[in-house]
This record gives C-alpha cells, structure tokens and sequence, in this order.
C-alpha cells in the first residue's frame, strides 16, 4: 500500500472517530437535557400537587388576601412585596450595571476591564449567606441614615414617606441588598452584548463626529436591545428568588400590605415566609400552605427566565 493511501485511510479512521466522538457527545448532552427537563417536571408536579388542596379549601383568598392565622391563609402581601423588591432592584441596579458595562467596555483600558470583569465575576459567585450578614451588620445601620435624610428631603413624595420613625427592616434596604446581587448578572450580559457591537458601525460614528453618548443611544443600545432586556430579566428572576439576605435585613407584615411606602418598616416577599414560618410550622397542613407559596413563587420566576432565555436567543440569532 502505498503511503498516500496509508494517510488517507488515517484520514478517514479520525474523521470516522470524529464523528463518533460527536454521536456520543450528543447523546450525553440530550441525556442531560432530558434529565434536567424531568427533575423541572417533577418539581412543577410536587409543588402543583399541594397546591391543589389548598386552593380546594382556601380558594382564590389564598392568592387574594394577606393574613397567616389559623384557619385563613392568604399570600397577597407576599406577592406583591416580591414584586415591589423586585422593582426596587431593577431601579438601582439596571442603571449601575450599564455604566459599569459601557466602562468596562468603551472606555476602561484592557488591564483596568480585565481587572473590573474579574471583580464582577467573583461579586457573583459571593454566597447570599455572607451578603445578608453583612448587609444585616453593615448595610442596614447605613442604610437606615439615607433613609432618614429622604424622608427629611423627599417626604412629600408618597414613596418616600415614613409616620413611624422606624427605618429598619424596610423593603429599601431589601431592594439595595438584592440590587448588589442583580448587578453581576446583569453587568455581565451587557458586557457581552455591548462588546459584540459590529466595529464598523462603532468607527462609522466616530468619523461622522458623534460622541459617546451618541453612539450609544443611536448604534449600540439598539444593536442589543434585544439582549439588554434579557439579561435584565434574568436578573429579575434572581430577586424574585432570593432568601436568605432578604430575610436577614426584612421585617415580614402580612397586614396592612406595604404597598408603596419603600422606607417604612415592614414588607414581605414569599420566598422569606416560606423561610420564617416553614420551621414553625404547626402541621401538615400549614406545610402544605407554604409548599403552595412555593408552587407560584416557582411559576413566576420560571416566566421571567423562560422569556429572558427567548429574549436573549432572539438577539442572538438577529445578530448572525
């Protein structure tokens, strides 16, 4: 056999090895797919089973009132207050995580963005245990000063109104402490969109004289629109989840519901009731009440990440 025959037939035997290494490599990737999409079934399935019998004896109160005592129960408060969390955090951490990216992205030199990134990354892999503590032991006593001088400057605004004196364990402070862990999500997706800015469009602005913020509003912020929103949403799921650093700076009131008094000393979220009252809890029943809390606490985030994931695969395929 002659040897260009010898490297052909070499050539052939990796190509066929290749393949094969891609056949199994894909089945190993579906099988974990298939997994993971079984265990989010089994989850949805567990939750949705106690779910049924508290609706059957406590009907739509269950979602539509705001009490937790013997024989009413109602997550209302609850609910809102986790979107109320939610809102406070996007506020702050939304503008934040986009300076800090069109820092990071266009106007930071490499070694500075190197460094900022690698911050942002490890802010993000920071347990939500060591940030409540240390929002409980160094957040919440500064906090509660800014919170005095809004209400001393901005009490006029309904928001920003407090009758109690009582600036502790307000959903201001829950919200800035949620705001910290959004930030490297958020700021992490927006790098990447803003990065992925075509160059030409980016050097055509330049000669046409435009400043930054021109070329921000006109070509980069529109270019990723699209994974702006998503990575705001994937953010978003993160706060409607979050636990532990809630309930370490949160005083939880079922009524009267906060509804908007930010700075006033009382709120709730249902991910921190389940934490407070699951300990406690009397019986069976009052199990299943909280594991009920969970099936719609799980429903809504898994929205939010179910639309942040179409959002962002979108952009990506109007980008290629």
């Amino acid at each position: 056999m002659s040897e260009p025959d010898v490297q052909e037939r070499r050539d052939l035997q990796a190509a066929a090895t290749s393949h094969r290494g891609d056949r199994v490599f894909n089945r190993i990737i579906t099988g974990a797919a298939f997994v993971a999409l079984l265990v989010l079934a089994g989850i949805t399935v567990f939750l949705g089973a106690q779910a049924v019998p508290v609706l059957q004896t406590q009907g739509l109160d269950f979602l539509t009132t705001s009490v937790w005592s013997p024989p009413d129960y109602g997550i209302w408060g609850m609910l809102y207050g986790s979107v109320l969390l939610a809102v406070i955090a996007l506020v702050i951490a939304v503008p934040a995580s986009l300076l800090l990216s069109v820092f990071m992205v266009f106007l930071a030199p490499t070694s500075v963005a190197k460094v900022l990134t690698n911050l942002v990354d490890l802010m993000a892999a920071i347990p939500s245990v060591i940030l409540g503590l240390w929002a409980f032991y160094i957040l919440s006593p500064v906090s509660e000063q800014w919170q005095a001088l809004l209400n001393q400057y901005l009490g006029w605004i309904p928001i920003f109104q407090n009758e109690s004196g009582n600036f502790s364990g307000t959903p201001f402070t829950a919200g800035f402490i949620l705001a910290i862990m959004m930030i490297p999500i958020v700021t992490s997706v927006t790098r990447e969109v803003l990065g992925r800015t075509p160059p030409e469009l980016i050097n055509a602005s330049e000669a046409l004289g435009c400043s930054l913020w021109t070329m921000l509003r006109y070509v980069a912020l529109p270019y990723g629109r699209g994974g702006l929103v998503g990575g705001v949403m994937l953010g978003l799921g993160r706060a409607l989840g979050e636990t532990i650093a809630v309930f370490f700076v949160l005083k939880i009131v079922f009524d009267p519901v906060n509804y908007y008094n930010i700075i006033e000393s009382g709120g709730g979220s249902v991910a921190t009731l389940i934490v407070s009252k699951f300990g406690e809890a009397s019986g069976p029943y009052e199990t299943q009440l909280l594991l009920a809390a969970g099936f719609f606490l799980f429903l809504g985030t898994l929205v939010v990440n179910a639309i942040a994931n179409v959002i962002v695969n979108r952009t990506g395929r109007m980008q290629r």
